[in-house]
């Protein structure tokens, strides 16, 4: 083994092989690597900073906004709606500045969005264009929104009711057509309102982006319209009308808080209808107070026929309130041949009974039918006309 020596150790006029030193780095290979990450990050971190497009690789949704010409009339008003969190109010208050930043560029650019495009939250609408020839009168406040009510001796039953020659129709047979589910459907709700007369009366359920403007497109053509209410079925809840369902397992508060909800949807109807609701309209328990609050708000009722166990006949008469059940469903088997034969039964027992009721709904097959039946009924001396008139001529009779 040779012993290690250096100067100091070693004999005088002896020199020694100088052993030579490692060269050690002042850091690991690890340490080395953290050091050029940072790097990388710092030049990272500089691009992001300095380049034009800040949001480079997020996704991108790009809207396609239409710029209104200069002479396409404006709303007067709309629904304020609730603002994105981005979004600020515009000096008029009736539109929304909205500021909209392009993923891909980085650029901002405020666009102006009229307030009837603005988000429905189902608090209180402002007044607007599709409020035209609604009675304020007959509108009070609720935690919804604006709902029906009697005032001045006026009510909603007979101020919205659509005109009718009634002393004829006091000496004839009568036939009255609802057509419903309206609402959930811009295409067949327009077919509906444009196809078929004004007599026929629509309903519509609560549901749908825009059950208002579409309620009161119907009524601009003159239509009367009524207002479905969703009510619980015996296969509840296999079988969901929807949202806000009153159901027979609820308080009468709590179904009548529900009610309220619907009722504030839209506005200008005549009466309401039960949506589905077998087994609520057979529970008087639970059905009474919802006649008795309708009632109250002076609005008609209409039975669609579907439960032979309904309390509402007898319900609504205790009520002295306007009242009709439908004789047929119109389409129940949806075909040219069905319909027709079910619209002979309904021509038939309104020369029997002097009226008859038929409800149908919306599809393209009952619309069609409907309107070629409707042309041939002068010509054999029944007449058409708006529910509420068949429930005055009943109520009379």
């Amino acid at each position: 083994m040779t012993e290690m020596t250096d100067d100091l150790s070693t004999p005088l006029g002896q020199k020694t092989a100088r052993q030579k030193r490692r060269f050690r780095l002042p850091f690991t290979a690890m340490q080395a690597l953290a050091v050029l990450l940072g790097l990388f990050l710092v030049a990272f971190l500089a691009v992001a900073l300095f380049t034009d497009n800040p949001f480079g690789g997020e996704p991108v949704a790009r809207i396609a906004l239409r710029q209104p010409a200069a002479d396409e009339k404006q709303p007067a008003s709309g629904h304020a709606g609730q603002a994105a969190k981005s979004a600020q109010q515009a000096p008029s208050g009736d539109n929304k500045t909205v500021t909209i930043i392009d993923g891909s560029s980085g650029k901002r650019q405020d666009v102006v969005i009229s307030s009837d495009a603005a988000d429905k939250t189902g608090a209180e609408p402002a007044p607007t264009m599709a409020m035209a020839g609604i009675d304020q009168r007959l509108l009070e406040k609720s935690r919804y929104g604006m709902i029906p009510v009697v005032a001045d001796g006026l009510k909603p039953f007979t101020v919205y009711a659509a005109d009718a020659d009634r002393t004829k129709a006091a000496k004839m047979p009568v036939v009255a057509i609802v057509v419903g589910g309206l609402g959930v459907g811009a295409a067949k709700t327009a077919d509906a309102i444009m196809k078929l007369p004004p007599a026929v009366t629509l309903a519509f359920t609560p549901y749908g982006a825009d059950p208002a403007k579409l309620a009161e497109r119907a009524r601009a053509q003159r239509h009367e319209i009524l207002l479905q209410v969703p009510m619980e079925p015996f296969d509840y809840p296999d079988n969901d009308p929807g949202p806000q369902t009153l159901l027979t397992t609820l308080t009468p508060e709590q179904n009548i808080d529900r009610l309220c909800w619907h009722l504030s949807r839209f506005q200008g109807y005549a009466g309401i209808a039960n949506f589905m609701g077998a087994r609520f309209t057979a529970t008087d328990t639970v059905m009474q107070p919802i006649i008795r609050e309708a009632a109250k708000r002076g609005l008609g009722y209409l039975d669609d026929g579907s439960s032979p166990r309904s309390a509402a006949p007898s319900l609504t008469a205790s009520e002295s309130m306007p009242f009709a059940k439908a004789d047929f469903t119109i389409d129940a088997v949806p075909t040219s041949a069905e319909i027709d034969r079910t619209l002979v039964k309904l021509e038939t027992l309104a020369k029997e009974r002097g009226l008859a009721v038929g409800v149908a709904s919306a599809l393209p097959i009952s619309i069609e039918r409907l309107a070629a039946w409707i042309k041939t009924l002068d010509s054999r001396g029944i007449m058409l006309v708006p529910l509420t008139t068949a429930m005055l001529k009943s109520k009379s009779g």
